[in-house]
């Protein structure tokens, strides 16, 4: 079995966010006694390192605040449905899906609460290495450097999920100096952020000893994707180049590998979540508790949340050279697709990993969701890195920042930069790895008329360009929690959504009523609970 890094220790003596990070006494709390030694302010940092699963409080609804954000990210997207047992089946994500989200709904709870602990517990521990004398300065100035990228990732997290929220650092303050507002202007909470990871960069090394801490690569990859988000494009290529010339990064030479946890920590792999089973954890949930309603479970083939949508399923369709086709008509078995469709998508008649060819009947619900299935981190029930009973999780890590990722933030700033073809050189990297990895029959027969290939002519235009840029960003990153955001920062979401639904509601009835607001749905109601606690100074996002 795997042999992974990151343990979560000390649990019990960390302040818990059960309710409220911002208005509660601590459940438990550490002396500074108890921190005069080194074991236990390294303890506190791993602590840290913990909530990027999105498991909190040894519950199994993990799902609700997943590190990969396929909730936040792919659900409410034009690239899946969610899937499961019907529209009851965990209806606040139902709700997010047709955008009726309130601020009620436990992934909005769940989402916030996951993420303020992370900062709570970064906080504590940067406290605890800066007042911590034992450490050298080498060892101290590393710690301070992976607290500083956590507590940014967090932070990251939460301005793109509800934008305004209160930004609470190391400082020590008294119980009631915890009623914080979120009225802090955009500019100024990204800049919080971006120190965070600038002082990160300067303080990490290239590599850690141990694997799965944050490294130098790590910060510089958050500062492109950063600068990416608030639009300063010199500065993304600046970040990207920076992280290259490390040199420590190369693609891989399989799409599939950035997902067989047989071969985690490859080249491409920049920072992920470190997952493990049967390591003693309580119920096993430090494998992919987050992602459990992905995984097969039970009676289920697939518990089929996260359901891939005709629209993504018929992005992947290509013309006969190999180009992406754009008339949004449903893939049949004789037309050409991307390969990586089907390392992404369960479909009907293709190997699904090492468990034969795929059956519509899988789909637990194809009558609401259609037959397609997630497939894209799914681990087999036969490999010895999955766990074949409840909670029914696997030992797949996730990748937090990836390279195909970071390399497609470059070409974006390059086509906002008028560097046409460097960005097209970086699409046509991706696309050449794709078409040398094909699904295969057992007998070695590729599974589907594949072709796929690289973009022979510069593009006619800024506008041609970057829509190819986006269309590949789709296809790469396609259900690892991202097209939401990328809609939304490129400003797109509401047309994008608003034409999925009407093209959709004609085979998916459930969506018939789903609307995408422009100005509201950009963004997550802040939650209920958290309002409630407040004492006034939170205020709520507008529209809900």
């Amino acid at each position: 079995m795997k042999h992974t890094v990151l343990l979560l220790v000390l649990a019990a003596a960390l302040a818990s966010c059960n309710k409220d990070f911002l208005d509660q006494e601590p459940k438990a709390s550490l002396s500074s006694s108890d921190l005069n030694n080194l074991p236990a302010v390294e303890a506190l940092v791993t602590a840290a390192y913990a909530p990027l699963s999105g498991q909190i409080d040894n519950e199994s609804n993990a799902f609700n605040s997943p590190s990969t954000n396929w909730n936040f990210g792919d659900v409410v997207s034009d690239d899946a449905y969610k899937g499961g047992g019907g529209v009851g089946d965990q209806n606040g994500m139902h709700l997010m899906e047709i955008f009726l989200t309130n601020a009620n709904v436990i992934d909005v709870e769940r989402k916030w609460r996951a993420c303020y602990e992370g900062v709570a517990r970064t906080n504590r521990a940067i406290q605890a290495v800066n007042g911590f004398a034992g450490m050298g300065a080498d060892l101290k100035a590393v710690r301070l450097g992976e607290l500083h990228l956590l507590r940014g990732h967090y932070y990251f997290d939460l301005k793109k999920i509800y934008n305004r929220v209160p930004w609470v650092d190391e400082t020590p303050r008294t119980v009631t100096e915890y009623d914080i507002p979120n009225d802090l202007p955009d500019a100024a909470l990204w800049q919080h952020i971006e120190a965070d990871f600038l002082l990160a960069q300067a303080n990490l090394p290239v590599k850690q000893t141990d694997l799965g801490r944050a490294t130098k690569g790590a910060a510089t990859a958050y500062l492109a994707k950063l600068y990416l988000y608030t639009r300063q494009y010199p500065k993304v290529i600046g970040a990207v180049d920076a992280l290259l010339a490390t040199g420590r990064y190369r693609l891989n030479d399989n799409f599939h590998d950035n997902f067989d946890p047989a071969k985690e920590h490859g080249p491409e792999s920049i920072l992920a979540v470190e997952r493990a089973i049967n390591d003693g954890t309580p119920s096993n949930f430090r494998g992919t508790a987050d992602e459990r309603l992905l995984n097969p479970g039970g009676p289920y083939a697939t518990y089929c949340f996260d359901a891939p949508s005709q629209d993504l399923v018929n992005a992947f369709k290509t013309t006969a050279d190999g180009l992406p086709q754009t008339d949004k008509s449903d893939v049949s078995a004789a037309d050409f697709v991307d390969p990586r469709l089907d390392h992404t998508v369960g479909r009907p008649g293709v190997p699904f990993l090492d468990l034969g060819p795929y059956a519509a009947t899988w789909a637990r619900d194809a009558g609401t969701y259609g037959v397609f299935c997630f497939k894209k981190r799914m681990v087999s029930r036969n490999s010895p890195f999955y766990l074949g009973q409840w909670p029914w999780v696997s030992a797949l890590n996730n990748d937090l920042l990836r390279l195909d990722d970071v390399l497609l933030f470059k070409a974006e700033a390059q086509v906002e930069t008028g560097d046409l073809e460097g960005a097209r050189a970086v699409v046509n990297q991706l696309r050449r790895r794709a078409a040398n990895d094909l699904v295969r029959t057992p007998a070695g027969a590729p599974a589907a008329h594949y072709s796929v290939a690289e973009y022979a002519t510069p593009w006619a235009s800024q506008d041609a360009a970057r829509q190819a840029v986006r269309t590949e960003r789709r296809l790469e990153m396609a259900l690892e929690g991202q097209r939401f955001f990328d809609l939304v920062r490129w400003g797109v979401a509401d047309q994008v959504m608003n034409e999925h639904f009407a093209r959709e509601k004609g085979k998916r009835s459930y969506l018939s009523t789903a609307r995408f607001v422009k100005g509201t749905h950009e963004y997550f109601p802040i939650p209920q609970s958290q309002l409630n606690l407040s004492k006034g100074q939170l205020t709520q996002n507008s529209g809900y």
